[in-house]
Protein backbone atom coordinates (compact mmCIF):
# COMPACT_ATOMS: atom_id res chain seq x y z
CA UNK A 1 0.00 0.00 0.00
CA UNK A 2 1.23 3.53 -0.57
CA UNK A 3 0.39 6.15 1.78
CA UNK A 4 0.13 10.19 1.25
CA UNK A 5 3.26 11.82 2.88
CA UNK A 6 2.81 14.62 5.51
CA UNK A 7 4.79 17.31 5.16
CA UNK A 8 5.94 18.19 8.75
CA UNK A 9 7.48 21.61 8.08
CA UNK A 10 9.84 23.52 6.08
CA UNK A 11 8.95 26.77 4.01
CA UNK A 12 10.50 26.19 0.74
CA UNK A 13 9.49 22.15 0.37
CA UNK A 14 7.60 21.31 -2.82
CA UNK A 15 7.21 22.13 -6.16
CA UNK A 16 5.98 25.96 -7.09
CA UNK A 17 3.34 25.28 -9.71
CA UNK A 18 1.10 27.66 -11.13
CA UNK A 19 -2.58 27.08 -11.92
CA UNK A 20 -2.46 28.48 -15.11
CA UNK A 21 0.52 25.48 -15.94
CA UNK A 22 -0.84 22.73 -14.18
CA UNK A 23 -1.94 19.49 -16.54
CA UNK A 24 -6.00 20.22 -16.84
CA UNK A 25 -6.64 16.61 -15.49
CA UNK A 26 -4.08 17.07 -12.51
CA UNK A 27 -6.28 20.85 -11.58
CA UNK A 28 -9.45 19.04 -11.91
CA UNK A 29 -8.24 16.52 -9.19
CA UNK A 30 -6.95 18.91 -6.59
CA UNK A 31 -9.72 21.27 -7.06
CA UNK A 32 -12.83 19.83 -8.12
CA UNK A 33 -12.67 16.94 -5.02
CA UNK A 34 -11.70 19.13 -2.44
CA UNK A 35 -14.86 18.37 -0.94
CA UNK A 36 -17.33 15.54 -1.82
CA UNK A 37 -14.61 13.12 -2.14
CA UNK A 38 -16.55 9.74 -2.95
CA UNK A 39 -17.21 7.62 0.09
CA UNK A 40 -17.61 4.23 -1.90
CA UNK A 41 -15.87 1.32 -1.84
CA UNK A 42 -13.25 2.25 -4.59
CA UNK A 43 -13.14 6.35 -4.80
CA UNK A 44 -10.24 6.53 -7.27
CA UNK A 45 -12.29 4.15 -9.78
CA UNK A 46 -15.37 6.75 -9.17
CA UNK A 47 -12.60 9.79 -10.24
CA UNK A 48 -11.47 7.68 -13.21
CA UNK A 49 -14.94 7.27 -14.47
CA UNK A 50 -15.76 10.92 -13.88
CA UNK A 51 -12.22 11.97 -15.98
CA UNK A 52 -12.17 9.07 -18.31
CA UNK A 53 -9.25 7.94 -17.39
CA UNK A 54 -8.11 4.69 -15.66
CA UNK A 55 -8.26 4.09 -11.87
CA UNK A 56 -4.38 3.28 -11.99
CA UNK A 57 -4.09 6.84 -13.57
CA UNK A 58 -5.82 8.57 -11.23
CA UNK A 59 -3.78 6.94 -8.36
CA UNK A 60 -0.11 7.41 -9.98
CA UNK A 61 -1.27 11.14 -10.55
CA UNK A 62 -2.07 11.76 -7.24
CA UNK A 63 0.97 10.28 -5.93
CA UNK A 64 2.84 12.75 -8.03
CA UNK A 65 1.45 15.63 -6.95
CA UNK A 66 1.86 14.24 -2.94
CA UNK A 67 5.26 13.76 -3.69
CA UNK A 68 5.68 17.04 -4.81
CA UNK A 69 4.25 18.76 -2.48
CA UNK A 70 1.12 20.06 -4.06
CA UNK A 71 -1.28 17.70 -2.28
CA UNK A 72 -1.07 17.29 1.92
CA UNK A 73 -3.26 14.20 1.55
CA UNK A 74 -6.87 13.39 1.26
CA UNK A 75 -8.61 13.03 3.89
CA UNK A 76 -11.15 14.96 7.12
CA UNK A 77 -10.83 18.45 8.03
CA UNK A 78 -12.33 18.35 11.45
CA UNK A 79 -14.20 21.24 13.05
CA UNK A 80 -12.58 22.60 15.85
CA UNK A 81 -13.85 22.40 19.34
CA UNK A 82 -15.40 19.18 18.72
CA UNK A 83 -12.88 16.25 19.23
CA UNK A 84 -11.29 18.03 21.48
CA UNK A 85 -10.04 21.88 21.99
CA UNK A 86 -8.00 23.89 19.39
CA UNK A 87 -6.46 27.52 19.67
CA UNK A 88 -4.99 29.79 16.92
CA UNK A 89 -1.78 31.27 18.71
CA UNK A 90 0.53 33.83 18.55
CA UNK A 91 3.93 34.89 20.13
CA UNK A 92 6.51 38.05 19.54
CA UNK A 93 9.91 36.27 19.04
CA UNK A 94 12.78 39.16 17.90
CA UNK A 95 14.31 38.30 14.73
CA UNK A 96 17.49 36.56 15.36
CA UNK A 97 15.50 33.77 17.39
CA UNK A 98 12.96 32.92 15.08
CA UNK A 99 13.86 29.90 13.70
CA UNK A 100 15.02 28.35 17.07
CA UNK A 101 11.88 29.52 18.56
CA UNK A 102 10.20 27.76 15.33
CA UNK A 103 11.54 24.60 15.69
CA UNK A 104 10.50 24.66 19.51
CA UNK A 105 7.04 25.42 18.44
CA UNK A 106 7.04 22.56 16.11
CA UNK A 107 7.86 19.81 18.08
CA UNK A 108 5.13 19.94 20.21
CA UNK A 109 2.30 17.08 18.02
CA UNK A 110 -0.66 19.50 19.33
CA UNK A 111 0.80 21.91 16.64
CA UNK A 112 -0.20 21.33 12.99
CA UNK A 113 0.37 24.83 12.08
CA UNK A 114 3.29 27.04 12.95
CA UNK A 115 3.85 30.12 10.53
CA UNK A 116 5.94 33.41 10.65
CA UNK A 117 3.74 36.46 9.70
CA UNK A 118 4.48 40.24 9.12
CA UNK A 119 3.49 41.80 12.63
CA UNK A 120 4.85 42.82 16.40
CA UNK A 121 3.20 38.84 17.13
CA UNK A 122 5.26 37.31 14.29
CA UNK A 123 5.11 33.69 15.26
CA UNK A 124 1.87 32.53 14.75
CA UNK A 125 0.27 28.50 15.28
CA UNK A 126 -2.34 26.41 15.65
CA UNK A 127 -2.66 23.73 18.83
CA UNK A 128 -5.35 21.21 18.98
CA UNK A 129 -5.25 18.58 22.29
CA UNK A 130 -7.54 16.66 24.05
CA UNK A 131 -8.85 19.57 26.62
CA UNK A 132 -8.34 22.64 27.41
CA UNK A 133 -6.27 22.47 30.28
CA UNK A 134 -3.73 20.45 27.62
CA UNK A 135 -3.83 23.27 25.44
CA UNK A 136 -2.89 26.10 27.92
CA UNK A 137 -0.05 23.73 29.15
CA UNK A 138 1.24 24.06 26.06
CA UNK A 139 0.95 27.66 25.42
CA UNK A 140 2.73 28.17 28.87
CA UNK A 141 5.44 26.12 27.87
CA UNK A 142 5.87 28.06 24.23
CA UNK A 143 5.23 31.06 26.41
CA UNK A 144 8.37 30.29 28.30
CA UNK A 145 10.73 29.20 25.22
CA UNK A 146 9.49 32.57 23.53
CA UNK A 147 9.93 34.97 26.51
CA UNK A 148 7.22 36.67 26.46
CA UNK A 149 3.10 37.28 26.12
CA UNK A 150 0.91 34.04 24.53
CA UNK A 151 -2.18 35.72 22.40
CA UNK A 152 -4.46 32.70 22.83
CA UNK A 153 -7.19 33.31 20.27
CA UNK A 154 -9.71 30.20 20.33
CA UNK A 155 -12.45 30.68 17.64
CA UNK A 156 -15.65 31.81 18.87
CA UNK A 157 -18.16 31.63 15.59
CA UNK A 158 -17.21 30.75 12.26
CA UNK A 159 -18.95 31.79 9.21
CA UNK A 160 -16.49 30.11 6.63
CA UNK A 161 -14.08 28.07 7.98
CA UNK A 162 -11.49 25.24 5.82
CA UNK A 163 -14.23 24.50 2.65
CA UNK A 164 -12.16 24.16 0.43
CA UNK A 165 -10.23 26.76 -1.85
CA UNK A 166 -11.22 27.12 -5.61
CA UNK A 167 -8.05 27.15 -7.43
CA UNK A 168 -9.99 28.27 -10.61
CA UNK A 169 -10.69 31.72 -9.13
CA UNK A 170 -9.45 34.21 -11.12
CA UNK A 171 -8.59 31.94 -13.90
CA UNK A 172 -11.66 30.56 -15.58
CA UNK A 173 -11.26 27.28 -14.70
CA UNK A 174 -13.17 24.45 -12.46
CA UNK A 175 -16.53 26.02 -11.05
CA UNK A 176 -16.29 29.48 -10.53
CA UNK A 177 -14.51 31.72 -13.06
CA UNK A 178 -13.25 35.17 -12.16
CA UNK A 179 -16.92 36.84 -12.29
CA UNK A 180 -17.90 34.48 -9.50
CA UNK A 181 -17.43 37.19 -7.18
CA UNK A 182 -19.79 35.68 -4.45
CA UNK A 183 -20.38 32.59 -2.61
CA UNK A 184 -23.90 30.65 -1.61
CA UNK A 185 -24.67 31.37 2.11
CA UNK A 186 -23.72 28.35 3.65
CA UNK A 187 -26.47 26.28 6.02
CA UNK A 188 -26.55 28.78 8.76
CA UNK A 189 -28.02 25.41 11.40
CA UNK A 190 -24.69 23.64 10.70
CA UNK A 191 -22.50 26.76 10.48
CA UNK A 192 -23.95 27.88 14.12
CA UNK A 193 -24.59 24.46 16.23
CA UNK A 194 -22.68 24.43 19.00
CA UNK A 195 -19.79 21.89 19.32
CA UNK A 196 -21.35 20.75 22.70
CA UNK A 197 -24.50 19.87 21.08
CA UNK A 198 -22.64 17.10 19.07
CA UNK A 199 -22.59 13.63 21.03
CA UNK A 200 -20.01 11.65 19.88
CA UNK A 201 -18.98 8.16 20.66
CA UNK A 202 -15.07 6.52 21.40
CA UNK A 203 -15.16 4.81 17.74
CA UNK A 204 -14.93 8.35 16.58
CA UNK A 205 -11.87 9.33 18.22
CA UNK A 206 -10.44 6.03 16.75
CA UNK A 207 -11.31 6.75 13.38
CA UNK A 208 -10.26 10.42 13.85
CA UNK A 209 -6.49 9.47 14.58
CA UNK A 210 -6.26 6.73 12.35
CA UNK A 211 -7.19 9.48 9.51
CA UNK A 212 -4.16 11.84 11.04
CA UNK A 213 -1.96 11.07 7.67
CA UNK A 214 -5.39 10.60 5.71
CA UNK A 215 -6.17 7.61 3.77
CA UNK A 216 -4.01 5.72 1.40
CA UNK A 217 -3.09 5.29 -2.28
CA UNK A 218 -4.73 2.01 -3.31
CA UNK A 219 -7.59 1.23 -4.69
CA UNK A 220 -9.80 0.38 -1.89
CA UNK A 221 -8.20 2.73 0.96
CA UNK A 222 -10.92 2.70 3.19
CA UNK A 223 -10.90 -1.06 3.34
CA UNK A 224 -7.21 -1.34 4.07
CA UNK A 225 -8.12 1.42 7.03
CA UNK A 226 -10.79 -0.25 7.73
CA UNK A 227 -8.27 -3.41 8.48
CA UNK A 228 -6.16 -1.46 10.22
CA UNK A 229 -8.55 -0.85 13.05
CA UNK A 230 -10.58 -4.05 13.16
CA UNK A 231 -13.41 -2.69 11.35
CA UNK A 232 -15.88 -3.41 8.43
CA UNK A 233 -15.25 -1.63 5.59
CA UNK A 234 -19.21 -0.28 5.48
CA UNK A 235 -18.51 0.96 9.02
CA UNK A 236 -15.76 3.21 8.70
CA UNK A 237 -17.48 4.61 5.45
CA UNK A 238 -20.92 4.71 7.66
CA UNK A 239 -19.29 6.77 10.21
CA UNK A 240 -17.59 9.27 8.21
CA UNK A 241 -20.88 9.71 6.52
CA UNK A 242 -21.93 10.21 10.07
CA UNK A 243 -19.34 12.77 10.95
CA UNK A 244 -19.77 14.42 8.16
CA UNK A 245 -23.42 15.01 8.37
CA UNK A 246 -23.34 16.28 11.95
CA UNK A 247 -20.62 18.70 11.10
CA UNK A 248 -18.04 16.95 12.91
CA UNK A 249 -15.68 16.61 9.17
CA UNK A 250 -16.07 20.29 7.66
CA UNK A 251 -14.93 18.77 4.37
CA UNK A 252 -13.54 15.50 3.09
CA UNK A 253 -11.42 15.49 0.07
CA UNK A 254 -7.93 16.71 -1.04
CA UNK A 255 -6.18 19.00 0.70
CA UNK A 256 -3.79 21.25 -1.11
CA UNK A 257 -0.75 23.59 -0.19
CA UNK A 258 -1.82 26.99 -1.94
CA UNK A 259 2.09 28.11 -2.46
CA UNK A 260 3.04 24.97 -4.82
CA UNK A 261 0.33 25.62 -6.60
CA UNK A 262 1.21 29.55 -7.10
CA UNK A 263 -0.56 30.95 -4.66
CA UNK A 264 2.63 32.30 -2.90
CA UNK A 265 1.08 35.67 -1.21
CA UNK A 266 -1.40 35.11 1.67
CA UNK A 267 -2.97 37.37 4.50
CA UNK A 268 -4.32 36.72 7.49
CA UNK A 269 -6.72 40.20 7.37
CA UNK A 270 -7.87 41.04 11.02
CA UNK A 271 -10.15 43.92 11.47
CA UNK A 272 -11.32 45.90 14.56
CA UNK A 273 -15.58 45.28 14.28
CA UNK A 274 -17.81 47.03 16.24
CA UNK A 275 -19.18 44.01 18.86
CA UNK A 276 -22.78 45.02 17.75
CA UNK A 277 -21.80 44.62 13.78
CA UNK A 278 -19.06 41.17 14.04
CA UNK A 279 -21.81 38.92 12.55
CA UNK A 280 -22.76 41.12 9.75
CA UNK A 281 -19.43 41.42 8.80
CA UNK A 282 -18.76 38.00 9.18
CA UNK A 283 -21.19 37.02 7.49
CA UNK A 284 -20.63 39.53 4.17
CA UNK A 285 -17.00 38.44 3.97
CA UNK A 286 -17.50 35.02 4.38
CA UNK A 287 -19.85 35.50 0.99
CA UNK A 288 -16.94 36.57 -1.42
CA UNK A 289 -15.29 33.86 -2.85
CA UNK A 290 -11.89 35.76 -2.60
CA UNK A 291 -12.26 34.53 1.37
CA UNK A 292 -10.89 31.31 2.03
CA UNK A 293 -11.47 31.28 6.07
CA UNK A 294 -13.46 34.12 8.20
CA UNK A 295 -14.14 33.16 12.03
CA UNK A 296 -14.72 35.57 15.34
CA UNK A 297 -11.85 34.82 17.62
CA UNK A 298 -11.31 37.04 20.95
CA UNK A 299 -9.44 40.69 21.84
CA UNK A 300 -6.61 40.49 24.05
CA UNK A 301 -6.25 43.81 25.33
CA UNK A 302 -3.53 45.84 25.54
CA UNK A 303 -2.03 43.19 23.09
CA UNK A 304 -4.32 42.91 20.51
CA UNK A 305 -7.58 44.71 19.48
CA UNK A 306 -8.60 42.73 16.43
CA UNK A 307 -11.72 40.75 17.03
CA UNK A 308 -12.28 39.23 12.88
CA UNK A 309 -10.42 37.29 11.03
CA UNK A 310 -10.48 36.39 7.24
CA UNK A 311 -8.11 35.00 5.10
CA UNK A 312 -6.78 35.87 1.39
CA UNK A 313 -4.43 34.01 -0.73
CA UNK A 314 -3.14 35.81 -4.04
CA UNK A 315 -0.14 34.86 -6.48
CA UNK A 316 1.47 38.05 -5.09
CA UNK A 317 1.12 40.68 -2.52
CA UNK A 318 -0.39 42.91 -4.67
CA UNK A 319 -3.01 40.81 -5.61
CA UNK A 320 -3.82 40.33 -2.48
CA UNK A 321 -3.85 43.80 -1.41
CA UNK A 322 -6.09 44.60 -4.25
CA UNK A 323 -8.44 42.29 -3.19
CA UNK A 324 -8.57 43.78 0.15
CA UNK A 325 -9.23 47.16 -1.10
CA UNK A 326 -12.33 45.76 -3.59
CA UNK A 327 -13.62 44.27 -0.35
CA UNK A 328 -13.23 47.55 1.69
CA UNK A 329 -15.07 49.25 -1.16
CA UNK A 330 -17.76 46.84 -1.99
CA UNK A 331 -19.10 45.88 1.32
CA UNK A 332 -18.69 49.17 3.00
CA UNK A 333 -15.82 48.54 5.31
CA UNK A 334 -13.34 51.44 5.15
CA UNK A 335 -14.43 52.84 8.00
CA UNK A 336 -13.26 49.12 10.29
CA UNK A 337 -9.91 48.87 10.73
CA UNK A 338 -8.05 46.28 9.52
CA UNK A 339 -4.52 45.07 8.73
CA UNK A 340 -3.06 42.05 6.54
CA UNK A 341 -0.91 39.96 8.35
CA UNK A 342 1.21 38.35 5.40
CA UNK A 343 3.20 35.03 5.52
CA UNK A 344 6.71 34.97 5.64
CA UNK A 345 7.45 31.30 6.12
CA UNK A 346 6.35 28.17 6.63
CA UNK A 347 7.46 26.42 9.59
CA UNK A 348 4.98 23.62 10.22
CA UNK A 349 1.75 22.52 7.79
CA UNK A 350 0.38 18.95 8.70
CA UNK A 351 -2.97 17.75 9.61
CA UNK A 352 -4.29 18.10 13.48
CA UNK A 353 -3.38 15.12 15.73
CA UNK A 354 -5.62 12.82 17.21
CA UNK A 355 -3.75 10.44 18.43
CA UNK A 356 -4.19 11.41 22.05
CA UNK A 357 -7.49 12.12 21.89
CA UNK A 358 -8.53 8.28 20.63
CA UNK A 359 -6.63 7.29 24.32
CA UNK A 360 -8.90 9.38 26.44
CA UNK A 361 -12.24 8.96 24.76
Amino acid sequence: MTTMPTLMTDSTAGLNLDTAKIDPTDFRLVNDWQRDFPLVSRPYAELAHRLGISEAEVIVRLQSLAEGGTVSRIGAVFRPHTLGWSTLAAVSVAPDRIEAVARGISAYPEVNHNYEREHEFNLWFVATAPSRERVAEVLTEIGDLAAGPVLDLPMQEDFHIDLGFDLGRGKGQGARGREARHRPHLDPVRRRSEPEDIVLESADYTLAAALEGGIGLSPRPYAVLAARLGWREEAVLARLARLLDIGVIRRFGVVVRHRELGYHANAMVVWDVPDAEVSSVGHALAGQAAVTLCYQRPRQPPHWRYNLFSMLHGQDRAAVLEELSRLRGELGLDHIACQPLFSQRRFKQCGARYSNLAKVA
